[in-house]
Order: C-alpha cells, then structure tokens, then sequence
C-alpha cells in the first residue's frame, strides 16, 4: 500500500523525464528543495532493486551530471551492458572449484614437514 502511495505521490508532485532501458521511470520534482536543487527520483519496474540502476542514471540521479541520460547511452567499446545485482540467483558468480565435494589438484596447498 505504501509503495502505491508513494509512486502516486511522484506522478503528482514530479515531471516523468525519462525511461531506461530496464522500464525504470525517472522523474524530477516540479519546485527546488530548500538547497535550491529539484529531487530527483526513480520507480523501477518490478521489485525496487537498487542495483536495476544503470551507472549513468545513478550518477543523474545523485547530481553527479546535470544532463539527463538517454534511454540508451551511448556505450564505449570496452564497456559491457549493465547488469544488475544476480546473487541468490541461478545466474550468479561462481568461482571455478566452489563446491564442497572436489578432487584433490597439484596446485592445492601442501603443509609444511620438518625433516
């Protein structure tokens, strides 16, 4: 109830700007706040993650750059697609040899033995 709440009072009290790649929605307060900057905020689509946020919109959002970002920024050739945040998922990270159960290899540690 309270997420409807407060999504419906940014739809009032803010303009819709832009929309991400990823259907999160941001908006940017109407008046200034008392340090003369207008509240920038975001509704994500689906469960609010954090980590949904591109960087370039994190870093719009946060007033690190004035300029609104493109729904699709454009993206250096060494850049990657942004993803967002997959632990506790089926796509997470694991590192090769992250089981209990592995067999003993040559560059595994090997105590020490006085003579």
């Amino acid at each position: 109830m309270f997420n409807f709440i407060n999504n419906m009072w940014i739809r009032f009290t803010s303009n819709l700007v832009c929309e991400d790649p990823f259907g999160n929605q941001y908006f940017e307060a109407k008046k200034q706040d008392y340090f003369g900057k207008k509240v920038r905020e975001v509704i994500y689509k689906g469960t609010p993650e954090p980590s949904k946020i591109p960087q370039i919109f994190h870093a719009w959002l946060h007033h690190v750059i004035d300029e609104m970002p493109t729904s699709k920024p454009r993206l250096f050739a060494w850049q990657k697609d942004h993803t967002p945040n997959l632990t506790g998922t089926n796509l997470q990270y694991s590192p090769c040899g992250n089981s209990e159960k592995r067999g003993k290899i040559s560059s595994d540690y090997k105590s020490w033995q006085p003579n």
